[in-house]
């Protein structure tokens, strides 16, 4: 029997303790954003280092200006290292009362039709998949004495609050953290059979912008018609955004903006997208974006323009026949490829300045941004993740986008030089940041599984 093969027989005749320490982890309430629960976000980091160091492991809990990130190294193996990242921290459970449990007593719930689920806040964001390479690592321990590659394991507590603290550790400590490959898990798979990897995720960049006119509100009947009306102008602004057949027509938008490749455009293709079955549960079932491109496309690899918010005049009870002063909205745009977000930036505030009438006036209010991230799926690593999980599901794992973003996927680009392999188990069911959060057993144990088949993959 090879290594390979014993360590996943060993992480199923481990999973019941395998489970036991996760739950002791997700027992902790380490809710980030609330400075209630520090102590406990220090708990959760504590916890996670005397685990790892009971394995081997050289770790420990670093103090940053907020909670405490977990850094880890066992470089005793050969080969090309990797850097797996994760964060301790979990959403807030407000509101309490739509849970149907105590959100910090996990349990296992067997359905019906005897498929079981962990029920618990951080289950599936991001405890339970954190748990799921710690376990294989500890199962590749147990086995073979040592890792099959050099492994770096970097675990904040801040990522559900903002984040910010990371970045700069990451920065200062770049020299310790540097790997020849980046892992993440917390993201999904394309479905409850087929496991994928995502290998694209959008860039953001978010505007708000404010235009008046009058110096005050003005009677509608006294000025109606003469004076300018802020909720037009902006109607109007916010109209010519997009075409008739869904494209923006802020002028060079789409620099930067490539064609899918060939290969993933049919991968794609392949998947059998239900877009009824992804708009139809919201109410919805015609794709507003660009005409030409499919479903996945539009959210995967096409940028947006999309309006957030809008707000002018008066909105409260019964009616007010005014001409408001002042009209608001918040716009972003999700960026894909080569985008600039400086440029996009740039480019907007040009298109809305030239719809402004000579006696207004627009000001603008920057809301952060940030580039898009793609990796090379041909690069020896992905391919050889690819089919480890195609190997434990016994299905073929495609290459996938994701509409949001990921920030720190960033920081491994482009402060450490290194790309990343983002392969999750979790389920888009699976209410992560809502009441009743719940992780697929099944995500669990062949999570752990897949890795283990990663980490031998990446030392072949």
């Amino acid at each position: 029997m090879s290594h390979l093969d014993a360590v996943l027989a060993r992480l199923d005749a481990d999973l019941d303790a395998s489970l036991e320490r996760l739950f002791h982890l997700l027992r902790i309430p380490s809710i980030s954003t609330d400075p209630a629960y520090a102590a406990d976000c220090r708990r959760a980091a504590d916890w996670l280092v005397e685990d790892l160091a009971g394995m081997g492991f050289d770790a420990s809990a670093r103090a940053t200006e907020g909670h405490p990130i977990v850094v880890a190294h066992d470089r005793s193996a050969s080969g090309p290292s990797a850097l797996f990242y994760g964060h301790y921290d979990v959403q807030p459970v407000d509101p309490l009362d739509l849970w149907e449990h105590d959100p910090f007593a996990p349990f296992i719930q067997t359905r019906p039709d005897g498929t079981r689920c962990i029920r618990a806040r951080g289950a599936a964001d991001d405890k339970g998949q954190v748990m799921t390479f710690v376990e294989a690592c500890r199962a590749w321990k147990a086995v073979a004495g040592a890792l099959p590659v050099p492994v770096s394991i970097l675990i904040e507590g801040e990522e559900e609050s903002g984040g910010k603290h990371l970045p700069p550790f990451m920065r200062a400590h770049a020299d310790e953290l540097r790997a020849d490959i980046g892992l993440i898990c917390d993201t999904g798979m394309w479905s409850a059979e087929v496991p994928a990897i995502t290998t694209m995720l959008r860039g953001l960049c978010g505007e708000e912008i404010v235009i008046t006119a009058a110096d005050r509100d003005l009677h509608s009947g006294g000025y109606g018609s003469a004076a300018a009306n802020p909720n037009h102008i902006l109607a109007r602004i916010l109209a010519d955004l997009h075409d008739d057949r869904g494209r923006v027509t802020i002028p060079h938008f789409y620099d930067g903006v490539h064609e899918l490749p060939e290969a993933i455009r049919r991968q794609w293709a392949d998947l059998g997208f239900d877009v009824e079955g992804f708009l139809g549960p919201i109410g919805l079932g015609v794709p507003a974006g660009e005409q030409e491109r499919s479903a996945l496309e539009m959210i995967w690899s096409r940028p947006t323009a999309e309006v957030n918010g809008m707000g002018g005049g008066y909105q409260g009870a019964g009616f007010k026949t005014v001409i408001p002063s002042k009209a608001s909205a918040k716009v972003s745009f999700r960026l894909v490829f080569d985008q600039d977000p400086h440029e996009v930036r740039r480019h907007f505030r040009d298109f809305v300045r030239a719809r402004i009438p000579a006696d207004c006036k627009v000001d603008f209010i920057e809301h952060g941004s940030g580039r898009a991230q793609a990796f090379d799926t041909a690069a020896a690593p992905f391919e050889k993740a690819r089919r480890a999980l195609s190997a434990e599901w016994g299905v073929e794992a495609p290459f996938i986008g994701c509409g949001g973003s990921i920030p720190v996927t960033r920081e491994f680009k482009e402060g450490l030089g290194m790309d990343v392999i983002l392969a999750g188990f979790g389920l888009e069911d699976d209410r992560i940041h809502s009441p009743n959060e719940k992780y697929e057993m099944e995500s669990f144990r062949k999570g752990a599984r897949a890795w283990a088949r990663i980490l031998a993959a990446l030392a072949a």
